[in-house]
């Protein structure tokens, strides 16, 4: 491995794969026809099944009523409109000297008179959904989110509207008829909400849906972002999961791209050079020469940047975005304590682990968590962990096996 070279860990699929358990087709296929396009209906008797698992109406109750919730892991809504925090939260009483956790009396007067509880960031409160979504995440290489929407009979949570990310839409319990229109900002970026649409949005709602149907426990909908939806709850409560998949999109790399412009332009002395003494501030036409300085430092830039460093600078944030497996400190710490020359240790799921050469046989190991240096005697080892294996500690050294186990970057192997 030579300097500024990377190894970088292969996707690892532990089961079956999350998005072959949502599409009835397979992942080159659902890419070329569907991504970001196209609607998808899917019914459960086409799906593998198992979906059921990752949330059910149970598990409403016992987040609302034993879990400590607050504000914003959950939110209220009436008649399309979000009500305040105070409406469905109060104090948590002594040894919990917070004013904002979820109340279930609250909740429950609310729902009986048709709000719809929104449960939002379940793939960071409910396991199933936090190993479901990481999975999709890796699958699909565009971070994963996961909400759960629990609507009365015959109403409607919110009123026509888009999203700025693609969702896939699992019905867990009861029936919703959902609606579909035409996108009227077709895929909007993540500062383009719908309300800055509105009248274009109220008026696709006026006219006859592209798309109505009924959605019943174990069906899936895939949405695009842009596209126009409401949804009602038929006979009794109805219950769905969303997973929002905030995408990546070239203006990201537009951002990075500019970004890494920036930084090569204020390398010119000429960039970097105060603007002239303006006690009455800059008028209209007063700066035309400094301008045309900096977009000519910026175009020179621009054509300059290499596409490695766009794809570093994306990188950066992808990984942001995304967080590690869960570990448990306790058990990594007791693990660490313990270890032994036949402890058999594996790369910690989802955490995005590379070995960049740094010159003179040292390289360092940069993930999601912070960088690891790792001495010319051990890449090796570290090359082999990154790659999949599933090595024993004395294979990788003990003192080495701990260090990585403390520093949260493997786990031992189950």
């Amino acid at each position: 491995m030579t300097a500024g070279t990377t190894s970088r860990v292969p996707a690892q699929q532990r089961g079956r794969s999350a998005l072959q358990r949502l599409v009835p087709v397979d992942a080159a296929q659902f890419a070329a026809d569907t991504w970001g396009t196209s609607p998808l209906v899917t019914r459960a008797a086409d799906l593998p099944g198992g979906l059921l698992e990752l949330f059910a109406e149970g598990a409403v109750d016992e987040l609302v009523s034993r879990r400590g919730l607050r504000a914003p892991f959950l939110r209220v809504a009436r008649d399309g409109q979000t009500l305040g925090d105070r409406e469905f939260t109060q104090g948590g009483g002594v040894g919990a000297a917070v004013a904002d956790q979820v109340s279930d009396d609250k909740l429950l007067r609310l729902f009986a008179a048709g709000s719809t509880i929104v449960l939002q960031g379940l793939h960071r409160t409910w396991s199933p959904l936090i190993d479901f979504c990481q999975q999709l995440a890796e699958e699909l290489g565009h971070p994963v989110q996961a909400n759960a929407y629990v609507t009365p009979r015959q109403s409607t949570g919110f009123s026509d509207h888009y999203d700025v990310h693609d969702v896939f839409v699992l019905q867990v319990g009861g029936e919703k008829h959902w609606r579909l229109r035409q996108p009227v900002h077709p895929v909007p970026l993540r500062d383009e909400p719908w309300t800055g649409h509105r009248a274009a949005v109220e008026a696709a709602s006026a006219k006859e849906p592209a798309l109505e149907f009924t959605l019943r426990p174990g069906d899936v909908l895939y949405l695009p972002r842009g596209w126009v939806h409401s949804a009602t709850a038929l006979g009794g409560v109805s219950t769905h999961l969303t997973l929002g998949v905030h995408v990546w999109t070239r203006r990201h790399l537009a951002d990075a791209l500019v970004a890494s412009a920036i930084t090569a332009a204020s390398r010119d002395e000429q960039v970097r050079a105060s603007l002239p003494l303006s006690p009455e501030g800059f008028g209209h036409g007063t700066l035309t020469t400094d301008i045309e300085v900096v977009r000519e430092a910026l175009l020179r830039a621009l054509r300059d940047v290499e596409p490695d460093a766009v794809t570093d600078h994306l990188e950066t944030r992808v990984r942001a975005a995304q967080r590690p497996a869960p570990i448990g400190p306790l058990a990594q710490l007791a693990a660490a304590e313990s270890l032994t020359d036949d402890t058999c240790v594996r790369l910690r799921p989802h955490v995005d682990a590379r070995l960049v050469a740094t010159g003179d046989g040292h390289a360092v190991l940069t993930s999601r968590l912070p960088d690891f240096a790792v001495e010319p005697h051990d890449v090796g080892t570290v090359v082999a962990i990154v790659g999949g294996g599933v090595l024993r500690a004395d294979m990788v050294g003990v003192d080495l096996a701990r260090r990585l186990l403390l520093a949260g970057l493997v786990v031992l192997d189950d």
